[in-house]
C-alpha cells in the first residue's frame, strides 16, 4: 500500500517516465514481505535500456525491473538511501526520515 504522495507528483513521476528520462518517487510503504522498509523509493524510466544502464552503477540487475506500463526499479532499506544520496535526492531522505 502506498501513501505519502499526491497525484500532482505522481502525475510528474509519470510525465518524466513516459519522456524516457530517470524519474524518482518516493512514497510510504506497507509489504508483510519487507516488515523493515516503511517507504520505497521507484526509479523509473520508459527508455528500458537507458534504465538498464542507470542501474548497473548501483549493481541493480535488469532482471529486477518491473516491464510495467511505467517501467522501475523500487529501492529500499540501504540501497534507498545510497542511491537517494548519490542521486542528489536529499529532499526524499528529509521527507521520509531516511
Amino acid at each position: 500500500m502506498a501513501f505519502g504522495i499526491d497525484r500532482q507528483e505522481l502525475r510528474a513521476w509519470k510525465n518524466q517516465v513516459n519522456k524516457g528520462e530517470i524519474a524518482f518517487l518516493t512514497h510510504y510503504w506497507i509489504d508483510k514481505r519487507f516488515p523493515q522498509a516503511t517507504s520505497v523509493t521507484k526509479v523509473g524510466c520508459s527508455n528500458l535500456q537507458l534504465l538498464v544502464d542507470w542501474g548497473k552503477q548501483y549493481n541493480l540487475e535488469a532482471k529486477w525491473i518491473h516491464r510495467s506500463r511505467f517501467p522501475h526499479f523500487d529501492l529500499f532499506g540501504e540501497k534507498q538511501k545510497e542511491v537517494l544520496l548519490e542521486e542528489g535526492c536529499y529532499d526524499h531522505i528529509k521527507r521520509f526520515l531516511l
